[in-house]
């Protein structure tokens, strides 16, 4: 039978895959949200959808909906990171199981409340984890459960995905409302290095920008040198071209994992599990929130101990 949808914030850069992923799977989105109006695409999946640009009319038809036992399966949330945890909150009280994008909250405080939310409304958060299908994050894990206990590896994780001006105007550049760079495009490789690799053991940050973070995480398995950036000059940097692309590398123990391709399909693999009853939900989103927190509010020691080396090549610290 088919699950009804409803999407928060249909007009963002991530809700096409997720519109692609209700349809693919054989559902059927119903209602969609968003207070910009440039939403053209669901005539590509759903053009018999209702569509609001003001929260309190949605409301209220996703009321009616309820009241005439035509409530909806699940609310897709695609909305800014800031109001994820207010959206997942009306959509579990609205009888709803919830698909919500990373990171499901900001503030790691904020879980609890979620998961007293999730019992008294019998409902499910379920995140979109989708590294955590990728074949080769998948194959890593596999091959490092079966290595002895004691093994420690070595890794270098770079992230480098340049963004333009838009980027500070938006709510994406604003801290307040996006958690910054290390909730932006970090937490989707916390995630999978903490699922694989153990728990946190200790966090420091040796810089941290609006466009660029460094630092060393250790975790129970492996010792971690991390560098982030959006910024043009460090992609050019490291690949020797100035163009709009994403440079992603893991190494670990010097052996580079391949994990660039088939990103787009694993958000249909991602909403095929979550119908299946095999989602990732709160508890599993716990530890990268609270290290992406911790490196948040952390007081960068600048180039002290094991550190990322791209953060020296620019002699970002002055003449050292």
């Amino acid at each position: 039978m088919n699950k009804k949808f409803a999407i928060i914030g249909v007009a963002g850069y991530i809700a096409p895959r997720h519109l692609r992923a209700i349809k693919d799977t054989n559902n059927i989105l119903i209602a969609a949200l968003d207070k910009n109006d440039s939403v053209g695409i669901l005539d590509s999946y759903f053009p018999s959808a209702d569509f609001f640009t003001e929260f309190e009319r949605f409301d209220r038809h996703i009321d009616k909906l309820r009241r005439n036992n035509n409530k909806l399966d699940y609310v897709s949330i695609c909305s800014p990171n800031y109001l994820h945890d207010a959206h997942v909150r009306f959509a579990l009280r609205s009888g709803a199981n919830v698909i919500c994008e990373k990171p499901l909250v900001i503030n790691p405080w904020n879980l609890e409340g979620l998961s007293e939310i999730e019992k008294e409304t019998g409902r499910k958060v379920n995140i979109i984890m989708q590294l955590r299908l990728h074949p080769s994050i998948v194959e890593l894990k596999k091959k490092v459960s079966k290595m002895g206990k004691d093994k420690i590896f070595n890794i270098d994780l770079t992230y480098i995905t340049p963004r333009g001006h838009w980027y500070s105007t938006s709510w994406k550049g604003d801290p307040e409302k996006s958690g910054g760079i290390i909730y932006n495009i970090g937490i989707h490789f916390f995630d999978i290095l903490l699922w694989i690799f153990g728990k946190e053991k200790s966090n420091i940050v040796h810089l941290y920008e609006d466009k660029r973070a460094a630092g060393f995480l250790e975790l129970d398995r492996a010792n971690i040198r991390w560098f982030l950036s959006l910024e043009m000059d460090d992609l050019e940097l490291v690949t020797k071209q100035r163009i709009f692309k994403s440079y992603r590398s893991i190494k670990i123990d010097g052996e580079e994992i391949e994990f660039s391709k088939n990103f787009t399909e694993l958000h249909t693999k991602s909403y095929q599990n979550i119908l299946e009853g095999k989602g990732f939900g709160i508890t599993d989103v716990r530890s990268s929130i609270e290290v992406a927190s911790n490196i948040h509010f952390s007081n960068p020691v600048g180039l002290r101990g094991e550190y990322h080396p791209l953060i020296k090549l620019k002699d970002r610290f002055g003449n050292i």
